[in-house]
């Protein structure tokens, strides 16, 4: 079942800063535009969103990412290839970074000794080792930023925010830290990954909106995992909010292979994270409680 909410208006050091280098603009976009992130190598929620973005006729210019394309799960090579032939738009995560410059772990900015970090030394190794030359290519073609415009709106995408890849944004986070993005990109809107949880907010007349991840539910009890759609058909800037059922089973089964974390294997069947150890207390609170809106 699709379970939609409509808005009518609504480390390493190489991965931490990533300001405006590499900052590619699309120019002006209609019709509708496909907005995720963190795939994080989930090849089976890879397949059956491009499924979805071809039966609503969105053409892959307008199916944008916000970076993480590999992760936890167990098919890195499978995903980074069919998102290149896809020809969907990523901008760069912090694993594409580490991934692309050889570094030695993913660079989310885990506390040292967590168990996230503990989990990383085992699926970063992983992915490294299952990349072809051609998949690094492609990765280090991404870009750090996406620029848009959109039903009358500037739009930036960024991954974790404009100067930070790896900074951890969620709808707890004070507004002013926001509101530095919006006056260092001119944007409108800002489009966000990292965190894992989708959300938006409003003030001002700006927009954060973080479309959630793909690869990973959202740490709410439930298998299914989360996307976004613009649509200007209403002659406005209007966005939904879409849960998406994919064949998590089979994603699962893929995991229980070599040495990938059988934590985060778990969690596509449940629905619930691991721990909350990156989790502001107001998000950590709702674990299991379902995505508030």
């Amino acid at each position: 079942m699709d379970k939609t909410v409509v808005n009518n208006l609504e480390t390493s050091q190489a991965s931490k800063h990533s300001n405006g280098e590499n900052r590619v603009n699309l120019g002006s976009l209609s019709g509708k535009v496909l907005l995720f992130g963190g795939v994080y190598s989930n090849l089976q929620a890879l397949e059956q969103l491009k499924r979805i973005a071809e039966e609503q006729r969105i053409p892959p210019e307008n199916c944008i990412c916000t970076g993480d394309i590999v992760g936890y799960c167990a098919q890195p090579e499978e995903a980074v290839q069919l998102f290149k032939i896809w020809g969907a738009k990523s901008i760069l995560g912090n694993v594409e970074i580490q991934l692309r410059d050889g570094a030695e772990d993913c660079g989310c900015d885990f506390r040292k000794g967590s168990r996230c970090d503990g989990f990383s030394q085992l699926w970063f190794p992983y992915a490294q080792s299952k990349l072809s030359k051609s998949s690094l290519d492609f990765i280090a073609t991404l870009p750090n930023h996406i620029d848009f415009r959109f039903a009358g709106k500037d739009i930036t995408v960024v991954h974790g925010d404009y100067f930070n890849v790896s900074e951890f944004i969620y709808k707890s986070t004070e507004w002013h830290i926001k509101q530095t993005n919006f006056d260092a990109t001119n944007a409108d809107v800002v489009i966000a990954g990292h965190c894992g949880l989708p959300f938006h907010q409003e003030k001002e007349e700006k927009i954060w909106l973080n479309p959630g991840v793909i690869g990973m539910p959202a740490n709410d009890g439930s298998p299914q995992v989360w996307y976004a759609v613009l649509d200007d058909s209403m002659e406005t800037f209007h966005f939904k909010h879409h849960q998406m059922e994919y064949n998590y089973k089979l994603a699962n089964a893929r995991m229980q292979i070599d040495f990938l974390p059988q934590e985060y294997a778990r969690t596509l069947i449940t629905g619930i994270w691991d721990n909350t150890e990156i989790l502001p207390p107001y998000e950590s609170g709702l674990q299991g409680f379902g995505i508030q809106l």
